[in-house]
């Protein structure tokens, strides 16, 4: 016979956890909720329980963590509550505590239906929804074989959704016909490059050449093979270096999502000299700037070490920013959700625009003039440019 225990934690791990009731009070004496309610509820990073109350005519809610609501569950059912109604997408359990101390346990058909929508508002509409099967998601184990989102991976589902959005902005700046050429620069486990190859191929029906771009070659091969069972046509994951990579043609979109320090700079720059119509790029950790600013550049701030590297990182995206607009790009610095590989949350999205000679030097000057503040004489995207 299964305890209420082994059963909660066998739902939260298969993720059919649906709702737990808790009623019966054993201590009719103390003034106590009568009922209580559990749920799962999505957060910004992930799930968490919500555990309803009442006392009176108030309702009490707490957010409880899964190693939270296990605890509480073992502490207060047997003791402070005698029946307890656990519901998942497989089955319904039920356990009542009788006076003898035994423990009855029921099991019956499931009688709730599960819902992809977990947070408090109505869910919104993703470019890969709840629900519906995605090969790709369900291989990389973000969702299960039935289109439910694993509870501890809605984080990254939103985390993929966010990114096929900004995307999906680009595509008006891309090659309306043909194969868009695309280069994934430091892919690592590729969960946002498959992501792109499906928007591209499964939304919007298009044909693609895809390379993704990594120095580990167990993660390059692992990429490969699951590239192979969902038959992902046109993608394709190669071993190599950023600054000397040669792609076999004209790249529309140049992907660096957590290329580290100066390989960020390294990816930038290919894709200013291969003009790509558009770019996206999401920084990871950044050194080079910390070492070269002078220590009088607002001492107030830089002379505290935590402060000067966050104060360097910023810099050195926006110096990154202007650059990219120097040589004929229209850039803009969004949020994104953070990754794993990285706490930063900086995105940038460049598209190639025409612009006029004086709009040009214009832009040259706001460079010249960061420089200038920075103190700083040259660095790596420059030098990798050729500026």
């Amino acid at each position: 016979m299964s305890s209420l225990a082994e059963s909660l934690t066998a739902a939260l791990n298969d993720d059919t956890f649906l709702r737990l009731t808790l009623s019966q009070p054993l201590q009719s004496a103390t003034a106590g909720s009568p009922k209580v309610t559990v749920r799962p509820i999505l957060v910004r990073d992930g799930t968490l329980y919500q555990w309803t109350s009442r006392t009176g005519s108030q309702e009490h809610h707490e957010n409880l963590s899964r190693q939270e609501l296990e605890q509480r569950v073992a502490k207060v059912f047997g003791v402070t509550f005698g029946d307890a109604h656990l519901f998942t997408t497989a089955e319904d359990l039920s356990f009542k505590r009788h006076r003898s101390g035994q423990i009855r346990f029921k099991k019956s058909k499931p009688t709730l239906k599960a819902t992809a929508d977990l947070s408090h508002n109505r869910e919104k509409q993703y470019l890969i929804p709840a629900g519906v099967p995605c090969p790709f998601l369900i291989e990389i184990g973000v969702m299960l074989p039935g289109g439910q989102i694993r509870s501890a991976m809605y984080h990254k589902f939103r985390q993929i959704n966010r990114y096929l959005e900004f995307v999906n902005d680009l595509l008006p700046h891309l090659p309306a016909e043909g194969t868009l050429n695309v280069v994934d620069f430091g892919c690592g486990k590729s969960y946002l490059t498959f992501a792109l190859h499906h928007l591209l191929t499964r939304v919007h029906r298009r044909d693609v050449s895809i390379v993704g771009l990594d120095l580990k070659q167990d993660v390059i091969a692992d990429c490969n093979r699951i590239a192979k069972i969902l038959g992902c046509s046109g993608l394709s994951f190669e071993v190599g270096r950023i600054e000397s990579f040669q792609p076999a043609g004209h790249v529309h979109l140049t992907v660096s999502l957590h290329a580290c320090d100066t390989a960020t700079d390294d990816a930038l720059a290919g894709a200013i000299r291969w003009q790509s119509e558009a770019i996206l790029a999401v920084p990871c950790c950044q050194h080079e700037l910390n070492s070269l600013l002078d220590p009088q550049v607002l001492p107030g701030i830089t002379e505290y070490g935590i402060f000067r590297e966050r104060f360097a990182a910023m810099a050195t995206d926006a110096l990154r920013a202007r650059l990219l607009d120097v040589h004929g790009y229209r850039t803009q610095v969004l949020e994104f959700i953070e990754l794993e590989h990285t706490p930063k949350n900086v995105l940038l999205r460049a598209v190639r625009r025409g612009a006029s000679s004086s709009d040009t030097e214009a832009r040259k000057q706001d460079y010249d003039r960061l420089k200038n503040d920075l103190a700083i004489k040259s660095w790596h995207m420059e030098k990798a440019v050729g500026t």
